[in-house]
């Protein structure tokens, strides 16, 4: 295999870390701007990212999000819902996440929990499920006639990748926390999982909000192919902006740095 260093592609077809990097800059300021927009316009945009595990969903979101604000892009990711939530109408938990004018609300799954995870672990019965699945078209068009824009992506991994990428999990310190005894659970029903996807897109892919897949086996690629679809969906302009000039600063004064034993910390590096 070629070494990625040197410029050329790999012999598996993976983006060489100085391409991706060089790729990623060039959406991250065009981020930049659909946040500005966003903003100056008042737009309303929530994005879905549903997919098994280790299908690359949360690094997909931290590419799109490490340059922009997290008070525009706000990730949404609910734990498992408290009793008081079971009780309530299954939509109203996430209602109060979807975003107002000027906010893009990313979700890291979703109310589609209902027709995977929660169906193929029995969290609800199948007839919740049938309900949900009844149900969804309808509450995304009253979504989409609010006036927010809705992208749903659904990340496809490989069962030989997704194996890759969990056995990688079980002794890396930093992915650790990645690898809980649900997902070990999940691992071991992948065709339950594909059959409830296949009914979730039977039932959902309509044409206020479509479903698009995402092959995810090469991790670079998939991101760059998100960030770039989701550039595409949402129409934007670079806002006029001020030529901006630091003002100075003030003068000292009489101020004087003051004699104070201050706790500074070690510097090891």
């Amino acid at each position: 295999m070629p070494d990625e260093k040197n410029g050329e592609p790999s012999a598996d077809g993976k983006l060489k870390r100085k391409e991706y990097e060089r790729e990623l800059a060039r959406l991250h300021v065009e981020f930049v701007k659909l946040q500005q927009w966003v903003v100056h316009k008042g737009l309303k945009v929530c994005i879905l990212f549903e997919g098994r595990d280790g299908a690359g969903k949360g690094g997909t979101i931290k590419a799109m999000t490490e340059r922009v604000s997290p008070r525009i892009f706000r990730v949404v990711a609910l734990p498992a819902p408290t009793e008081r939530e079971k009780s309530r109408m299954y939509a109203q938990r996430y209602i109060p996440h979807l975003p107002a004018a000027g906010e893009i609300m990313i979700f890291d799954r979703s109310w589609y929990n209902r027709a995977g995870v929660e169906r193929v672990m029995g969290f609800c019965t199948e007839e919740e499920a049938k309900r949900f699945l009844e149900m969804v078209p309808v509450f995304e068009k009253v979504v989409v006639d609010s006036g927010i824009i809705l992208l749903k992506y659904w990340l496809e991994v490989s069962p030989e990748e997704q194996t890759r990428r969990l056995e990688a999990r079980i002794d890396d310190g930093r992915k650790t926390w990645k690898l809980s005894d649900m997902d070990l659970k999940s691992y071991s029903r992948w065709f339950d999982y594909s059959r409830a996807r296949d009914e979730m897109f039977l039932a959902s892919d309509t044409a206020w909000a479509p479903w698009y897949v995402v092959r995810s086996d090469n991790k670079r690629r998939a991101r760059l192919n998100v960030l770039t679809h989701i550039l595409s969906k949402i129409p934007y302009e670079e806002p006029p902006r001020q030529k901006i000039e630091l003002p100075k600063r003030q003068h000292r004064g009489d101020h004087k740095e003051p004699d104070y034993p201050f706790r500074v910390i070690p510097e090891p590096f």
